[in-house]
């Protein structure tokens, strides 16, 4: 997002080009000579203004990167951290857990180690095979990780249930959800597909874990019956396409009220990371992130380097704005636009 007085802001969100271009297309004349630091009012304007588009979905994705950036300018605008202005800083590091995709126990029980060494005192593990060949297959692999990681480090199990051929249905997460408890699991997230509310909350009130998910959902109105119904223990917004970080604060909001936490979804960008930590700043009880190793997209591109404390922890950025600095040569590495080489700052 370009300011006249030359400031950009970042934002990113989770769709395709395409799609985000022609969201833009459409949104653009909401935006054209608005004032860049009345974040909220903006974003809100967007998501009125698309109704017609249709509720949710590619246009919501690109609002949220929008949302994001209009924060990050505030924030360089007034010369503070994006936390501080969604409310103020209750912590300054925050606990990023390492995120991967399944393997069979041998491959799983290297990378975990190999994350071991790197720092990471938190994990978690998803897809891949898991509820998908057989119950032995699901507790080989959970058991194999949690020997690898130790008993004391953190370890969350992710079942995808947002895959298109996912089978796992409320029979199969209850019995799984007694397993997982056997393995000390912090969370089971997506244990069945998005739309089962009712399963949802029956699963939470016979599980041991804590159940999670609300990855693919968009706009905090959303969220509401999954948590008026006690769907989720934790619910995990993607600010790069649930709303950006004003509906994300929403969200945190709803959910304390309720009773659940929030603790972000993040298999995005280094700006998506960014935009979580700032969000984990502000929110009491959101005391982790997600960190997608191995990506490129948050490696690469940023000159900001993401460094692990001797407590496994990630300092959030105190610089104003999101605090994130891009890599013109890492952007253009992977970009598909050459005039977007003229925007990073």
């Amino acid at each position: 997002m370009e300011t006249e007085c030359g400031l950009i802001g970042l934002g990113s969100c989770f769709t395709t080009n395409t799609l985000v271009r022609g969201a833009l297309e459409a949104l653009e004349p909401f935006l054209l000579g608005e004032d860049p630091r009345q974040a909220e009012r903006l974003t809100e304007q967007l998501h009125r203004n698309s109704f017609w588009l249709g509720h949710g979905g590619a246009i919501t994705h690109t609002i949220s990167g929008i949302d994001t950036a209009l924060w990050d300018l505030l924030g360089q605008a007034t010369d503070l951290p994006t936390g501080v202005l969604l409310g103020g800083r209750y912590r300054e590091t925050v606990l990023p857990y390492a995120s991967l995709l399944m393997d069979e126990p041998a491959v799983l029980t290297a990378h975990l180690h190999e994350l071991l060494g790197q720092g990471f005192r938190a994990f978690k593990i998803g897809w891949g095979p898991f509820g998908r060949v057989n119950h032995r297959t699901d507790e080989a692999i959970v058991s194999a990780a949690r020997t690898a990681i130790g008993a004391d480090a953190l370890l969350a199990v992710d079942a995808g249930g947002s895959d298109a051929n996912f089978p796992g249905r409320l029979k199969w997460a209850l019995r799984t959800a007694q397993m997982l408890a056997d393995y000390g699991v912090a969370w089971f997230e997506e244990a069945l597909p998005p739309d089962m509310l009712d399963d949802f909350c029956e699963l939470r009130r016979q599980s041991p874990v804590p159940i999670s998910g609300g990855e693919v959902m968009t706009r905090r109105q959303t969220f509401v019956p999954y948590l008026l119904q006690g769907a989720f223990d934790i619910v995990q917004p993607d600010t790069t396409k649930g709303g950006g970080l004003s509906d994300s604060r929403k969200i945190g909001w709803l959910a304390a009220e309720r009773g659940a936490r929030l603790i972000p979804h993040g298999w995005n960008t280094a700006v998506g990371l960014a935009a979580d930590l700032q969000l984990a700043s502000a929110l009491p009880d959101t005391d982790l992130v997600e960190y997608k190793t191995g990506s490129a997209y948050i490696d690469e591109i940023s000159k900001t380097e993401w460094v692990l404390d001797e407590n496994g922890h990630l300092p959030i950025p105190a610089r104003p704005g999101l605090g994130i600095e891009l890599d013109r040569d890492g952007i253009m590495k992977y970009a598909t636009n050459p005039a977007f080489a003229n925007l990073v700052r």
